[in-house]
């Protein structure tokens, strides 16, 4: 990467939104084994945005609850505290989308394709000995946030690597790599970087595509639920290329993408979460 690129990347990713300091804070209570409801509706009481977000979705046809819910700690009763971190973190990547882009990239349908996979990669979490559930579902739904960098901040460069890639049934990180110089996934890593997620974090959306890929138990779920989320075409994120996953990821998973499909069971209700979600 030139300096002059690496210069105008770290200007694009230092002019992205702050990640919500009441989502980081929900993430901290939800991983401590002391943490009660309590707790979270204390935090969430405090950011009128997730507040009105966890009772839209609890008040949702999706649960279809016999009456309607007005208290959060209500709601988070209900919904359990794996939910509400789940939410919490869907509403920050939601919050940090743009409105409208130069470069013609759909945000929604980029939106269920990250919440999808971020659901896939939670449950092949459960699959492995050294992934955990939460990393895997925070890395499915942030490893293609540098995309959205680069829509707001070098559209026209993003719109001709989205055409290359279309054009010839192509990976899209290759085409960017082609036409900007670096992939998403690097920018991504610069951006959860700037946010203070975890090394671990940082590491699983730097090396999630081609050469730079690495063999751990988190970037195996990661990588096959992205391609389990475009093969079965939840969303859209730009790329139209379905990879195979290499002997480790095989190994690691139980078997190629279609018996790890297979091996999964019913997605219907993982997808219907999703665009419960994305609606917010």
């Amino acid at each position: 990467m030139s300096p002059e690129l690496s210069q105008k990347l770290a200007a694009a990713v230092d002019r992205m939104p702050a990640f919500p300091r009441s989502v980081q804070r929900i993430l901290e209570l939800t991983r401590d084994v002391n943490c009660s409801p309590k707790d979270l509706v204390q935090v969430i009481d405090k950011d009128p945005v997730v507040m009105v977000k966890v009772l839209k979705v609890v008040n949702s046809a999706y649960y279809s609850l016999p009456k309607q819910i007005t208290s959060i700690n209500h709601a988070v009763v209900y919904l359990g505290f794996n939910t509400i971190k789940n939410l919490a973190l869907s509403i920050a990547a939601i919050g940090m989308l743009p409105a409208s882009n130069d470069a013609g990239f759909d945000g929604q349908q980029y939106l269920l394709h990250s919440l999808a996979t971020a659901g896939i990669a939670k449950q092949l979490a459960l699959r492995v000995d050294d992934a955990d559930p939460m990393d895997c579902f925070i890395a499915g739904l942030l490893h293609d946030f540098g995309k959205v960098v680069f829509a707001q901040f070098m559209p026209k460069e993003f719109r001709k690597a989205l055409e290359i890639s279309q054009w010839n049934d192509s990976s899209l990180h290759e085409a960017l790599r082609a036409e900007i110089g670096v992939d998403h996934a690097a920018v991504g890593a610069m951006l959860v970087e700037k946010w203070r997620f975890p090394a671990s974090l940082v590491e699983t959306i730097a090396h999630q595509h081609g050469p730079a890929i690495k063999d751990t138990d988190t970037i195996a779920c990661v990588f096959a639920a992205n391609q389990i989320s475009k093969k079965l075409q939840f969303g859209f994120g730009g790329n139209p290329c379905v990879e195979e996953l290499t002997a480790a990821m095989q190994k690691r998973l139980g078997g190629t993408i279609d018996e790890v499909i297979t091996a999964l069971g019913d997605l219907a209700p993982l997808f219907e979460e999703a665009k419960i979600f994305a609606k917010l």
